[in-house]
């Protein structure tokens, strides 16, 4: 039996988004512009993590599970608060929060997703 593997906006490191058997898996998110302390560089990454999302077809509310890499387990409490504004109430995934050296030192925040596929995909870019 052959499954299918469908990656989006695929380049020589990475594809944004992998579809498989009906779950989309979403490479890290961070903040594009770097810059602002963690609650908006978490907004950036969340807003992100949306348009990801509404490309596959899917929202937030089908988010299985996430984990985010913070630079510093000091900006917890302000990561958390702007994670618990953008999450519906009972729409909680399963969670790993950890502290991480990010590819960037400006980079307080990635946010990495795995989420149900409810709907088509937009076509796979680039591979």
């Amino acid at each position: 039996m052959t499954t299918t593997i469908e990656r989006f906006e695929t380049g020589p490191r990475m594809s944004r988004i992998v579809r498989h058997n009906g779950l989309l898996y979403l490479c890290g998110q961070t903040a594009a512009s770097g810059v602002g302390d963690v609650a908006q560089q978490t907004e950036e990454a969340l807003a992100r993590v949306d348009g990801l999302l509404a490309r596959a077809g899917t929202d937030k509310t089908r988010i299985l599970s996430a984990l985010i890499h913070l630079r510093s387990m000091s900006d917890f409490s302000s990561m958390n608060t702007v994670w618990e504004a953008w999450m519906p109430i009972g729409a909680a995934p399963a969670r790993t929060t950890v502290e991480a050296a990010l590819a960037a030192p400006e980079l307080l925040v990635e946010i990495s997703i795995v989420a149900v596929a409810d709907g088509a995909a937009a076509s796979p870019a680039g591979g």
